[in-house]
């Protein structure tokens, strides 16, 4: 059993007192000055028996605390140290100790930020300098989770002094989808942690629906005079009862999710359900499957995505379909790379054979993104002859998506000086017979041409045919007559969000059918 702390106030009085070897000390002076001592700290005036010390003097002798002290008595009634330079308080901190004196600094260290650790902090860096110092070389036997850079932790410690003193506060925030910062009353009554990132559920603008902010975004926060809003019946655990994270839907019911996991992956989600929910409710040669009863909010989708081919929505379709277009989306990132290796292979191409085509140079959501800003420029124009010209100007908005990492790489390869002169959309916009004439643009025009491709050419909907080759001069009619009669031409296939580059005075026709549907492209003539 610990010591208590009044035995400790005596252990150490003891202590000084066999320290001082310029007086002698029989049992009663150790009585008395333990008494002395008790009624100075604890305020205690009855006294300490003769039965106490002894028992104390027998547990400092012994190692039951870790003393061992040499106590000695001299002529059968002076007690003394046997060594001189003895204390209790030089006594070297014993294996386990050590052990547990490391794990308690680490799990005071998480609590960095509240103004509870400031004023332990400096008894904790002693502590941690002296357990370093006795065992160098140890290495840690717990290791928390935690993340010194997050932001927002400055905020912590008064966000709870304001919801200790029911204090409502000005508070400038900006989430990660606001263009600017926005600053509103604000009364916070819980702090809450999940996975390494603190957030403050309150109420809004004195409104009784309950917000949930994260600290990483808070700007500025001062206390407001306005009354501060009481929530006497929230419960944080009914609150969070049906959600993965902290994003609650109040008016959202929990759905019976249904995931199913192979073998492989299995026991990672059976020794740590995903919610307290979670139940068993297949099992086969396969895997198993689960289901859950939670809200279909952002945090559930990350879990299920972490697991990456881990695991497979069955159901709600709503939920299969989000993590579904959330993958595609991922892998569409890794397919839509494009290395400087292969922009100068490109090149290359380009003044040899006067043409090239890099396919997935924009992520499907990015051409989504396109055509759908496009549409909505659209809608309600009754005068449309199929192309927008001088497109960046009439649809400024579409220039940042198209000049992309990618084409921002692929175009300082070309040419640091390369700018754009014209930019022009085109869709559906032919009106020719299937045998298209061949052409030639004259010299002195454009650098290049760059075309992005919103659908994927095909017979259908229209192709551009190229002779390699043929940029290195201008041709006459007879030339061209009979070239297009003794050459294999080449037809330019290209993904939707691939480009095709070329120089303005290649060979070209472009095979149209009679009926074009979905041949949607943004044509750059770069200088």
């Amino acid at each position: 059993m610990p010591a208590n702390r009044n035995a400790l106030i005596r252990y150490k009085t003891i202590d000084k007192c066999l320290q001082n070897r310029y007086r002698k000390w029989t049992l009663d002076n150790l009585i008395e000055a333990c008494s002395e001592a008790l009624y100075e700290y604890e305020g205690i005036d009855k006294g300490v028996s003769k039965r106490t010390i002894q028992g104390d003097i027998q547990i400092m002798r012994s190692d039951k605390l870790g003393y061992n002290a040499p106590i000695i008595v001299v002529d059968r009634k002076y007690y003394t140290y046997e060594e001189k330079d003895y204390s209790i308080t030089n006594i070297p901190i014993s294996e386990k100790d050590l052990s547990k004196l490391m794990e308690s600094v680490e799990f005071l260290k998480q609590f960095r930020g509240f103004s509870h650790f400031e004023e332990l902090s400096t008894m904790v860096q002693k502590l941690e300098d002296h357990i370093y110092s006795k065992k160098i070389n140890r290495r840690p036997i717990i290791d928390f989770e935690k993340n010194e850079n997050l932001k927002g932790l400055q905020f912590l410690d008064i966000i709870y002094q304001y919801i200790s003193n029911k204090d409502a506060i000005s508070i400038t925030y900006q989430s990660f989808k606001a263009r600017a910062p926005s600053t509103f009353e604000f009364h916070p009554f819980l702090l809450k942690e999940y996975r390494n990132r603190w957030f403050v559920l309150g109420v809004k603008n004195a409104k009784r629906n309950i917000a949930n902010l994260a600290l990483d975004r808070i700007i500025k926060i001062s206390k407001s005079e306005k009354p501060y809003i009481l929530m006497p019946d929230f419960d944080s655990a009914n609150y969070y009862r049906h959600v993965i994270g902290v994003t609650v839907f109040p008016t959202l019911a929990p759905e019976n999710i249904v995931l199913f996991i192979p073998h492989r992956h299995a026991p990672y989600v059976l020794t740590k359900p995903l919610h307290h929910s979670q139940k068993v409710i297949k099992r086969d040669n396969y895997g198993i499957t689960i289901s859950l009863i939670v809200q279909h909010n952002y945090e559930l989708e990350k879990e299920i995505l972490a697991f990456g081919e881990g695991i497979r929505v069955l159901q709600p379709e709503r939920l299969r379909n989000a993590i579904k277009n959330r993958m595609i989306e991922a892998l569409d990132l890794y397919e839509s790379e494009i290395s400087l290796e292969m922009i100068l292979k490109m090149k290359k191409k380009l003044d040899k054979k006067g043409s090239f085509i890099i396919n997935r140079v924009y992520t499907t959501k990015e051409v989504n993104n396109i055509k759908r800003i496009i549409r909505k420029y659209l809608k309600g124009r009754k005068e449309y002859n199929g192309r927008i010209l001088n497109v960046f100007d009439e649809i400024p908005e579409l220039l940042s998506i198209v000049q992309n990492k990618n084409v921002v790489e692929i175009l300082s390869a070309l040419g640091k000086s390369i700018k754009i002169e014209k930019a022009n959309y085109y869709s559906n916009t032919f009106n020719s017979d299937e045998n298209a004439e061949w052409s030639q643009y004259a010299e002195g025009a454009s650098s290049f041409i760059l075309c992005i491709h919103l659908d994927k050419t095909n017979i259908d909907n229209g192709v551009m045919q190229i002779i390699p080759g043929s940029q290195k001069k201008i041709f006459s009619k007879d030339d061209i007559q009979m070239i297009t009669e003794n050459t294999n031409f080449s037809f330019c296939d290209v993904f939707s969000g691939g480009i095709h580059i070329y120089n303005p005075m290649i060979l070209h026709s472009i095979f149209v059918p009679k009926t074009i549907k979905n041949r949607r492209i943004i044509q750059l003539e770069l200088y």
